[in-house]
């Protein structure tokens, strides 16, 4: 069924993914993205792919004046909310930047979603919240740790936040998404991840350096228990993650209460592996130096999904090559992303 749907942060990697996703089943979609870490190009390229177009707002999550404007304006039905700042060591250092965008961001949305009777929520989450986890793979039932760091706190506070909202009034509908590592890029080459300065993550990184855009990859610490001495985590195509978020949003638009789905493969790759995937499909060498660990990584971390599949009946389509592949498509079309 055609709904209108708010998009916080519908112009960065996953939103604009998303963005795309939501077009091409229908939905009427408005963004709203202060393009602090994003650009209004990849909604110009959605619609290239796509034909239709998204109502784009320039603002952000903090300005409640606007945010009731936009209910006002716009008959909503749910609310998916990727704003939000997401760089671990820029959280670590500017740990009150995070607090204020995320999570006073976040309670301001919600009092304006509150105030305009929109109850429905999909939240960008991530396993960051299960801390260090006892066991893996790591199921919705394993508790919420103590994350490293203050992004992924910033998560877990928006996270309690919502429950106690969805406890407080029955009519909120609420999914939590915990991500685990997206990667890739749509098949057109057209949108993909744009980060700013030096890449945070490991696949944008990796295929910088192919491009020759930097010198070599750092890879932290060849001494954890996992099969290569690298660390081990698992990668979801942001394609797939696109689909989990419809799939959440058909569910809860029919119900009420609050869910928590982690979407991710179930499979975990190590640094190394990664490295040589990426090597394979795009058949260039990446230069890597194994230096010292960072402090907070943990050696493992991938996904049970069988939740979602169950309940939202949603799998991922798209296997490591694909990741590797696509990636490396869009990094040779856009190798300053979109700014050329």
């Amino acid at each position: 069924m055609k709904q209108s749907i708010l998009v916080t942060g519908g112009a960065g990697y996953i939103g604009s993914h998303t963005t795309l996703a939501l077009l091409e089943a229908g939905h009427d979609v408005i963004v709203l993205d202060n393009l602090a870490n994003s650009s209004q190009e990849s909604l110009r390229r959605v619609e290239r792919i796509c034909g239709k177009t998204a109502t784009f707002i320039e603002g952000d999550i903090r300005d409640r004046e606007l945010l009731d404007s936009i209910f006002a304006r716009h008959s909503i039905q749910a609310v998916l909310h990727f704003a939000g700042l997401k760089a671990v060591g820029e959280s670590v250092q500017q740990p009150l930047a995070y607090y204020e965008n995320n999570v006073s961001g976040s309670i301001v949305l919600f009092q304006a979603m509150a105030a305009a009777n929109v109850f429905n929520l999909v939240f960008s989450s991530s396993a960051t919240v299960y801390g260090e986890p006892k066991e893996m793979p790591i199921s919705e039932s394993c508790p919420t740790g103590t994350p490293t760091n203050p992004y992924g706190r910033s998560k877990l506070m928006v996270e309690e936040i919502l429950r106690d909202l969805a406890i407080s009034e029955s009519r909120w509908s609420i999914a939590l998404l915990r991500y685990f590592n997206p990667v890739g890029a749509h098949v057109s080459g057209l949108i993909g991840e744009d980060p700013n300065g030096i890449p945070n993550n490991l696949v944008p990184y990796i295929s910088q350096v192919a491009v020759g855009k930097l010198q070599q990859l750092s890879v932290y610490g060849n001494d954890y228990p996992t099969i290569d001495g690298t660390g081990v985590r698992d990668y979801i195509h942001v394609i797939d993650l696109a689909n989990g978020h419809l799939k959440a949003l058909n569910v809860i638009i029919e119900s009420t209460g609050i869910n928590t789905w982690n979407l991710g493969t179930g499979q975990g790759y190590s640094v190394l592996q990664m490295i040589s995937a990426f090597e394979q499909a795009a058949n260039v060498e990446v230069p890597y130096a194994v230096v010292a660990r960072r402090s907070g990584d943990i050696a493992e971390c991938w996904a049970d999904p069988k939740k979602a599949i169950q309940e939202l009946g949603w799998k991922t389509q798209h296997n490591l090559e694909d990741m590797m592949r696509d990636t490396w498509r869009w990094q040779q079309k856009n190798p300053n992303g979109f700014g050329k």
